[in-house]
């Protein structure tokens, strides 16, 4: 009877550390807005000027407006809005993370 036990505890031992070692585990899966805020984040953490968005804030303290890089047409266009995240860029996110 004892190796019943044994066994059994052995086996919940490795069931334990297999879901602790999981990649996924203690992390819940990212909803579609949140991985389009991510996306977005790193654009914006990836832009070197300092006015990657219309919402920005620029140097001097004034907001940035039609002076940022997204409102201006040519070169760099960071993601500022969910709605410049395709489905699939938040599907490749996934894969990817």
């Amino acid at each position: 009877m004892k190796t019943k036990h044994s066994v059994a505890s052995v086996g919940l031992a490795v069931l334990m550390v297999l879901a602790v070692a999981s990649p996924s585990a203690g992390r819940q899966a990212m909803s579609d807005a949140q991985v389009r805020q991510a996306i977005i984040r790193q654009s914006i953490a990836s832009y070197s000027g300092s006015c990657p968005c219309p919402y920005s804030t620029a140097r001097n303290g004034s907001r940035c407006g039609g002076r940022s890089a997204y409102s201006r047409p040519g070169g760099e266009a960071p993601f500022c809005f969910a709605s410049d995240v395709s489905a699939a860029q938040v599907t490749a996110y996934r894969r990817s993370h």
